[in-house]
């Protein structure tokens, strides 16, 4: 697959003429991408009826996009309807920070892209390790090293700041951190890089141990702050514990439909989507959403207009065991209760 990844350079319009300064709305600020939004509506429906023959995929975040095509002439096609149209606006692509790769084969020196933090890249495979359709190579979304280099320099730097801080206090900072980089990256293929995290944070942490306590031993410094948990360590006092990049369990992510919105009160999709709805009884969203938002009765999906009832398969009211309890229609679970007094 080839295709440009991009960055935007912004302008303004002074007298006819066309700037560009070099500060602007705060990266990172929730102002940012929203303006971004607002601005380029519509950029991808124009860049995108470049393809005819070969389709062209648009893909946006705020001033970041990627440009997807496997012709390499519709793709400078393309290339040269996005910096039409963005001219009209007063913007341009940032040169330094654009380029045309391939996600297979090297092309310009590269192979693949970052997008957003991650590394999107294909690896060749056997016929039999790769899907029928793409024999011969896989797809893999991985966080990307300049993420997690980034990423580990700001743990460093914190626990490099509460040297002289107690454990619970260092274990208070760093938590947050690693739970919010895992979160957000808990969707790709991360288990590896979760594990050289776990591991370089020890490294980091037993230098921590070492500056507090230089005159003691490996050994004492090991008990003094770590705890023997079945079959690893944990860095912790007895009270607060750190977690590890490796308890956080890899869950794929799934495309919300194009015709949802969480405005559109649809309450049954986005509590079996999310497992919350503030709305609805906790026992019924874990229901749905640990049946996948289907009647196990009738195995057709629940939708907003349905009467749905929490049925105790035992027959006993006072049993609410969660293996006792199943989501059903209304009229299953009538029917259900039919066949019991049968």
């Amino acid at each position: 697959m080839r295709l440009i990844h991009a960055w935007l350079k912004a302008g303004v319009l002074d007298n006819g003429q066309w700037l560009f300064p070099e500060a602007g709305t705060p990266q990172g600020g929730v102002l940012s991408p929203l303006l971004a939004n607002i601005a380029l509506h519509g950029f991808e429906t124009f860049v995108s009826r470049n393809g005819r023959k070969h389709r062209v995929v648009v893909l946006r975040y705020a001033d970041d996009f990627v440009i997807l095509c496997d012709d390499l002439t519709t793709l400078l096609e393309a290339k040269s309807r996005a910096e039409e149209w963005l001219s009209k606006m007063g913007l341009r692509l940032k040169a330094e920070k654009t380029h045309i790769t391939h996600t297979l084969n090297e092309h310009e020196r590269h192979v693949g892209f970052d997008f957003l933090g991650f590394n999107v890249r294909q690896y060749r495979v056997s016929k039999y390790r790769s899907h029928q359709r793409h024999a011969g190579y896989k797809t893999l979304i991985r966080p990307s090293r300049q993420a997690t280099q980034r990423h580990l320099r700001e743990i460093k730097a914190t626990i490099r700041r509460l040297r002289g801080a107690p454990q619970a206090a260092l274990i208070a900072e760093l938590n947050p951190k690693i739970r919010g980089w895992t979160l957000y990256y808990q969707s790709c293929v991360a288990k590896r890089v979760f594990a050289k995290l776990d591991s370089q944070v020890y490294y980091k942490l037993s230098r921590w141990a070492y500056d507090r306590h230089k005159r003691k031993t490996g050994g004492w410094r090991y008990d003094r702050y770590w705890k023997r948990s079945g079959t690893r360590d944990e860095f912790t006092d007895g009270t607060s514990t750190l977690i590890r990049y490796e308890d956080m369990p890899i869950t794929r992510h799934i495309k919300v439909r194009g015709d949802k919105s969480p405005f559109d009160g649809d309450w049954v999709y986005w509590g079996a989507r999310l497992g919350r709805d503030p709305t609805k009884p906790k026992r019924v969203i874990r229901l749905l959403r640990q049946q996948q938002g289907r009647c196990p009765r009738c195995g057709l999906r629940f939708t907003a207009e349905d009467v749905l009832e929490v049925h105790h398969q035992d027959g006993h009211h006072n049993n609410n065991r969660p293996a006792n309890l199943v989501l059903l229609h209304a009229h299953c679970h009538d029917a259900a209760h039919g066949q019991r007094c049968e």
